[in-house]
């Protein structure tokens, strides 16, 4: 599973997590039809665990989620039910006597109700099971669609806790909203349809929603002001120019390498590993407070360093250093 810092440590009321999952030897086994069903399980299963997407991205062999998740969430037993009909939005009848017979149980009250409540809340406000649920659900559809069987996704899911708001937040959204521009895809995120960007554009509400979030301690309280703030992270002032040229992966790591300055919406044209493979991301402050939780969950002995990085990212921080190369 993902990485996983207790959430008893953790203060506040929320946490907000950028988790990846790629296929199997990443193949590229989406498209778009693939991409719409995902997309939509994707919001099915987050209305039932309670979580919120912020932003996400469907690319031909992985996804990115930007997830914020409660650390407590009181349900009704009515809002319990409701949640577990949102998983079956064509029930067959034996799914249909299965919700009849929760309803009742929930009404009885006594032992058995308690134990239906305790199974359902447990795959409710946390990231593992929203995208483990997400995943065993998708791969079932796509092994009957294609005539397959087996693992579909990696093992593993790869997830990076987000500092909630500010610099971190907001370069984090811009970075998984930027994913099929660097892969050729698109030059313009708003074009790509998989993406929590183009549907904010296009008016979808969840995803306009999600967008506000993430720039509302800037004061976006108003999709307008939110997309305006979102582009100009996306594009950067320079970048917007007419005519400008894109930097080349090799061209940007050579400047790195040269300690040269590189500007930040070039970086996040990049694939900067720091996004999957950084555990922590915010400013070194929010970082170092869960340096302890860290290291007690992996059993170190000494705990990790607070790394500042490297590049043009203002006060951003993780918790663990990476291999010398940044971009993979």
């Amino acid at each position: 599973m993902g990485q996983r810092i207790r959430r008893t440590k953790l203060s506040g009321v929320s946490a907000i997590y950028h988790a990846m999952s790629r296929t199997v030897g990443g193949a590229f086994l989406f498209e778009d039809r693939e991409k719409e069903v995902l997309r939509k399980m994707i919001r099915q299963v987050a209305d039932f665990c309670g979580v919120e997407v912020l932003t996400y991205c469907i690319m031909s062999n992985h996804f990115h989620v930007l997830i914020r998740v409660p650390f407590a969430d009181t349900v009704s037993d009515a809002e319990l039910l409701r949640r577990f009909k949102v998983l079956y939005p064509k029930p067959t009848k034996y799914q249909v006597a299965s919700f009849a017979e929760i309803e009742r149980l929930l009404r009885a009250g006594g032992d058995d109700a308690t134990e239906v409540r305790q199974r359902l809340l447990a795959r409710m406000a946390d990231l593992s099971e929203f995208m483990k649920t997400v995943k065993q659900r998708f791969s079932v559809w796509y092994n009957r669609n294609h005539g397959r069987y087996g693992t579909l996704w990696a093992d593993r899911f790869k997830s990076v806790l987000v500092e909630g708001e500010g610099n971190p937040l907001q370069t984090m959204a811009a970075y998984i909203d930027l994913n099929p521009v660097r892969a050729g895809l698109v030059e313009d995120p708003k074009d790509y349809r998989f993406c929590g960007y183009a549907e904010a554009v296009a008016g979808e509400v969840a995803a306009k929603k999600g967008l506000i979030a993430i720039w509302a301690d800037r004061g976006a309280k108003r999709i307008d002001s939110a997309l305006r703030a979102h582009r100009s992270l996306i594009f950067g002032k320079r970048a917007s120019e007419p005519g400008l040229p894109e930097m080349s992966r090799k061209q940007a790591l050579k400047v790195l390498d040269a300690d040269g300055h590189l500007p930040k919406a070039a970086m996040l044209r990049c694939r900067v590993r720091y996004f999957t493979d950084g555990a922590i991301l915010g400013s070194a402050e929010f970082v170092r407070g869960f340096t302890g939780a860290w290291q007690m969950e992996r059993q170190r002995k000494h705990p990790p360093k607070v790394n500042t990085m490297r590049g043009d990212w203002g006060s951003l921080a993780v918790i663990q250093g990476l291999r010398k190369q940044v971009f993979g």
